[in-house]
């Protein structure tokens, strides 16, 4: 059993939110569901309110192989490229998580790292948008609920454009093109998808490319580009296992080869750029192929 005594800072919380800053999700729902945790000695519940004083009983112990496995360099602090008053551009690095997951403690992602940063403040950050964990680049977070929204419906009206780039298994054969096949919304049911790319350069094997997506599914990119029959070099969920597993040995990369490189926004009449340069272990992945080929 491990006991955990609160301190000032958790006064008002629910107990469940307090966990989930602490432990991955999935191991906070199943001290709920095994009814295998206590607040100063009675059985509770995730809506508890927590006071200074208070001791949480966990029975079931906390396993680091019930994380995923992550060096402790993905919780990193991320680079800003921008902030001002109502929003914040950062370069979010392949491996750190937006959110909390069910593997995922929130102290661990992109939220919790903010959150923890502002507490001293009145800023309230909120996501606009995702990235997956294993995708890097710019991440744009608002600062206050009427910048979030402001931020969402450009996002809906297209005031905001995203270009990624993209390492794509085997040699795309036009120069450029589109994917518009519906994907799974929120509720699961189809919705519009629209991916545009523009061919930068073709290797022997693989072929990068600049990538543009009016809608923002869930996994859009990867999952347009494995429908094409080119998957995301290194996608280890839509890609090409068989080519992953090659391509990790002969050039040393450990993650797929995504990053979100641009990012356009008009509001209130203004128009701003940002940029965030390729990470080394992708540029390294580029050097290697052009020696390849040359």
């Amino acid at each position: 059993m491990r006991e955990i005594i609160l301190e000032t800072n958790a006064i008002g919380k629910k107990l469940e939110n307090y966990l989930k800053r602490e432990f991955p999700i999935g191991y906070v729902r199943k001290l709920f569901r095994k009814n295998a945790i206590r607040l100063n000695g009675e059985r509770a519940k995730p809506a508890d309110l927590l006071s200074a004083g208070d001791k949480i009983q966990l029975y079931i112990p906390f396993e680091k192989s019930m994380a995923q496995s992550q060096s402790p360099k993905a919780a990193q602090e991320f680079g800003t490229i921008f902030e001002d008053a109502n929003l914040l551009v950062i370069d979010k690095p392949a491996g750190l998580a937006v959110h909390e997951g069910k593997t995922i403690s929130k102290r661990e992602s992109v939220l919790g790292i903010l959150e923890q940063n502002y507490l001293a403040t009145a800023v309230k950050p909120q996501l606009v948008h995702r990235l997956d964990q294993d995708t890097s680049g710019l991440l744009l977070v608002a600062k206050d609920p009427k910048t979030a929204e402001e931020l969402k419906r450009a996002f809906e009206t297209g005031a905001v454009t995203k270009e990624y780039l993209a390492l794509v298994v085997g040699r795309l054969t036009n120069n450029q093109g589109k994917v518009e096949r519906p994907l799974p919304g929120r509720e699961g049911k189809p919705v519009r998808a629209l991916t545009m790319y523009r061919v930068l350069r073709r290797y022997s094997e693989v072929t990068l490319v600049q990538v543009g997506i009016e809608t923002g599914r869930m996994h859009q990119i990867r999952l347009h580009f494995e429908q094409l029959g080119h998957p995301i070099v290194l996608d280890d969920q839509h890609g090409d296992f068989a080519f992953n597993k090659r391509f990790r040995k002969k050039f040393g990369l450990k993650r797929q080869f995504l990053h979100a490189e641009k990012l356009r926004l008009t509001l209130a009449g203004k128009v701003s750029r940002w940029h965030a340069k390729l990470p080394k272990d992708l540029e390294r992945t580029l050097d290697l192929l052009s020696k390849q080929s040359t």
